[in-house]
């Protein structure tokens, strides 16, 4: 999932002081960086924007208090011998409209979101639905996708691999179930306030774009009863320091970023220290290279020169200095299902020292035809928030010590995302927080068919042919050593350069109960609370 934390930058909410409450109920003021692109569960792929989706729709695994996997509509799940039939078997539920949820409308949801049509960037995620990529690709029907309504409460998922990991998968939005009824009638506007219609533990009421998207409980979830909060509000907070000062005022309960150079600061007064939260992060900042369009990029040289004359301890060290741990490998070391971190990929000039590497660095662009007479111009595309900023300087500095002149672009982070998924970018900086906890949330990143998040282009047959070995090795440690092969085979290929895994920062009042710090950062608000909820006023200051 595409990170927005990187520093995404839109208008900031007109809210000047926390929002009035209705009598009698409990409000939630929550700061959610960037305004969400959409609200329809297939189309969306930043974390600010899963943040809302997973409180309005709930698939057959939901995430848990600490963000691992629940059942949710389902309440059994069985599999076949072989893995590759699972059966679930789904609860009476009904959708906010009070139609009931069906297994039809999971089977819609895989359908329409792997429609080439509706041209979902997580479509791939579904191709491990039997027949999902053929379907994508436009090769099949649509009813050829291996999902079945057996009856209106059993569903049959056929998969063209085994996958221990699918419940994690399952809580994933492009498993999430949609309502055929309403997207019937509404088309692409089912997501829009008025029409909007989920199974979630909140229901969507309101949307001002640039200033909030409010939410209240839906009194027909299963569990409404334990809902603690009666609305929520989500602010966009894309300048963290102007959300720290707010979160600190009380006009907002939790901020979900923190600028990275204050953590420090923030952690030696008692009161503020009491809202930090961090933890580490199962996410890669990356830089990506446009090898499709930029001649000079096209060149592995080239690319192994950028990314080894970084000097990455200096950003997470002296710039970024809240617990970021530099890297050269692409998938985190502590990730499950993966080679111990002894054993992790590395390019080949992994563990040499700065002056080492750019001494290199200036070998291989003179090789590749650059040097003082013809020195290399690129861009560097980024998010125009404080910290990418920092970051991307950094960089520029360390190219121009070896001859290469970056050209900085800055642009709202929304909108950098969506340049680099239609490629109008030459170099870039991005991330990635898993989907499931598993090397292949990092790695199908690269497959041939993976689509607009393969933001580099990178095709290589041997690659794709490892992760389909991997896919099909039951065996666990000898399914580690492929994907480990795979993943040296893309730092060799110098597709991306990976810059440092991240940790989660977070602003938490302290009379917020509930919150579990976790490496996926994912905090579901149906288990959050008040320490004095019974007395239905306003939040008092810590």
């Amino acid at each position: 999932m595409a990170l927005t934390a990187l520093g995404l930058a839109a208008c900031q909410s007109k809210t000047a002081k926390r929002a009035a409450c209705p009598t009698g109920e409990l409000c939630l003021e929550y700061g959610n960086g960037a305004d969400p692109i959409s609200l329809d569960p297939q189309r969306i792929t930043a974390t600010n924007e899963a943040a809302i989706m997973r409180e309005l729709i709930e698939g057959l695994y939901a995430d848990g208090p600490d963000g691992e996997p629940v059942l949710g509509v389902a309440d059994k799940a069985e599999t076949s011998a072989d893995g590759l039939t699972w059966t679930f078997h789904l609860r009476p539920e009904v959708w906010s409209d009070g139609v009931p949820v069906t297994a039809q409308d999971f089977v819609f949801a895989y359908r329409r979101i792997l429609d080439p049509k509706t041209a979902s960037s997580y479509a791939y995620l579904d191709y491990l639905l039997k027949n999902g990529a053929a379907v994508n690709a436009g090769k099949a029907p649509l009813d050829a996708v291996g999902a079945k309504a057996l009856d209106d409460h059993t569903l049959q998922l056929t998969l063209e691999h085994p996958a221990p990991f699918l419940p994690q998968l399952l809580k994933h939005q492009a498993f999430f179930p949609v309502p055929e009824h309403v997207v019937e009638r509404y088309g692409d506007a089912w997501s829009q306030p008025g029409h909007f219609v989920g199974n979630g533990a909140y229901k969507l009421v309101d949307w001002k774009l640039g200033d909030y998207i409010r939410v209240v409980k839906n009194d027909r979830f299963r569990d409404a009863a334990n809902v603690c909060f009666d609305q929520v509000n989500f602010y966009p907070t894309t300048d963290v320091t102007s959300a720290e000062r707010r979160t600190l005022r009380n006009e907002l309960d939790i901020s979900n970023g923190i600028q990275s150079s204050r953590v420090r600061f923030l952690r030696q007064s008692k009161t503020s220290a009491r809202y930090v939260h961090s933890h580490s992060y199962l996410d890669t900042f990356y830089m990506i290279f446009n090898i499709r369009d930029v001649p000079a990029l096209k060149d592995v040289r080239v690319r192994q020169a950028l990314s080894m004359a970084i000097d990455r301890s200096f950003v997470t060290d002296k710039l970024l200095g809240a617990g970021q741990v530099p890297t050269t490998s692409f998938v985190p070391s502590q990730i499950a299902n993966y080679v111990p971190a002894s054993q992790q990929p590395r390019p080949y000039w992994g563990q040499w020292p700065l002056a080492k590497r750019q001494a290199e660095a200036k070998s291989l662009l003179a090789l590749a035809g650059f040097g003082p007479g013809k020195p290399l111009t690129v861009q560097l595309k980024s998010a125009d928030a404080y910290g990418a900023i920092l970051l991307v300087q950094s960089i520029q500095s360390d190219w121009q010590s070896i001859g290469v002149d970056a050209q900085l672009r800055q642009e709202e982070g929304n909108i950098t995302l969506q340049s680099f998924e239609i490629r109008d970018f030459q170099t870039g900086i991005v991330a990635w927080i898993m989907d499931f906890d598993d090397p292949m949330t990092f790695l199908t990143l690269m497959k041939s068919d993976t689509g607009a998040q393969n933001y580099g282009d990178y095709k290589n047959p041997a690659y794709d042919a490892l992760l389909n070995k991997a896919d099909n090795e039951p065996d666990g440690a000898k399914r580690a050593l492929y994907l480990a092969q795979a993943e040296q085979m893309i730092l060799d290929d110098a597709d991306v350069a990976p810059l440092y895994n991240g940790v989660n920062l977070n602003l938490v009042n302290p009379h917020i109960t509930g919150w579990v710090d976790n490496a996926s950062d994912i905090h579901p608000i149906r288990y959050l609370c008040r320490d004095d909820a019974g007395r239905r006023a306003p939040l008092p200051h810590p």
